[in-house]
């Protein structure tokens, strides 16, 4: 039975707090809840939705639309159930939920399209774990012969069904509201948002992480894994490795700029 975004209000929302009293941080058109890379993790999916229930909670926040950056898939052991329950909240709440395309989901898209060539990057950066996930196995990745890449990627596509390829298929490379961008990796800093290249969106740019943009704009990404997640300087760091350590993290953001960090 689908969980609804309710009011838990006996949990205590997480303590790290950010106060934006002057411009130039993140003003959305409404409040939002972004959460980091998930990667096979659907134990710390459902704690995050609660979470997040318990934190519209304690703020009264009207409205709230939740964003997942990217990156459902692959490495943790529940990649087929992390996918199923996000396709049940986007279509149960189409106005409140956005799921971004992630690195892991194109790369799982183009192995369905091309299993020989593009088989051995998705299986070595964990597709083998989300092949698991659907009870399919592809023995001695390494060394499997292009007919074996073939009947697993057609095993794959049966498994997926039409309904969640299409799902997948049709995932928005970015979300906006305000001033504030979500992509899945980051954005090339000298270009407007509108012209970013899906690819730049997916895998990020090498001056992302050091030259700031000139256009007010604040970007929430995941793709690239840290000790914690990070608030500064127009960008919102929240892959924090969930499916290694268990830390799956999120940024609350009110319209007024004020923030927290929820953390499972």
């Amino acid at each position: 039975m689908l969980r609804r975004f309710r009011s838990l209000m006996d949990r205590t929302p997480p303590a790290s707090t950010g106060t934006a009293g002057a411009d130039g941080l993140p003003r959305p058109d409404r409040a939002c809840y972004l959460v980091g890379d998930v990667n096979g993790r659907a134990d710390l999916l459902e704690t995050m939705l609660e979470l997040i229930d318990a934190h519209i909670g304690g703020t009264g926040s009207a409205d709230p639309h939740l964003v997942f950056l990217g990156n459902y898939i692959d490495h943790g052991p529940d990649s087929a159930a992390v996918l199923a329950r996000l396709q049940v909240l986007t279509n149960e709440f189409p106005g409140n939920v956005t799921c971004i395309m992630g690195s892991h989901e194109r790369m799982m898209l183009d192995f369905l399209q091309d299993p020989v060539l593009r088989g051995p990057r998705w299986l070595r950066n964990g597709g083998d774990a989300t092949l698991k996930s659907y009870r399919i196995s592809l023995k001695a990745r390494d060394t499997a012969t292009p007919d074996q890449f073939r009947f697993t990627a057609e095993a794959l596509d049966s498994a997926l069904g039409d309904q969640t390829k299409s799902w997948l298929a049709q995932l928005p490379y970015s979300w906006s509201s305000g001033n504030l961008w979500a992509v899945h990796a980051g954005a090339d800093p000298m270009r407007p948002m509108e012209q970013q290249s899906p690819r730049v969106l997916l895998w990020g740019h090498p001056e992302f992480d050091n030259t700031e943009r000139g256009d007010g704009i604040w970007i929430a990404h995941g793709h690239m894994k840290q000790d914690s997640p990070s608030f500064a300087n127009g960008r919102i760091g929240l892959d924090t490795g969930a499916w290694q350590n268990g830390c799956l993290s999120a940024c609350a953001i009110r319209r007024d700029g004020r923030y927290n960090f929820l953390q499972t």
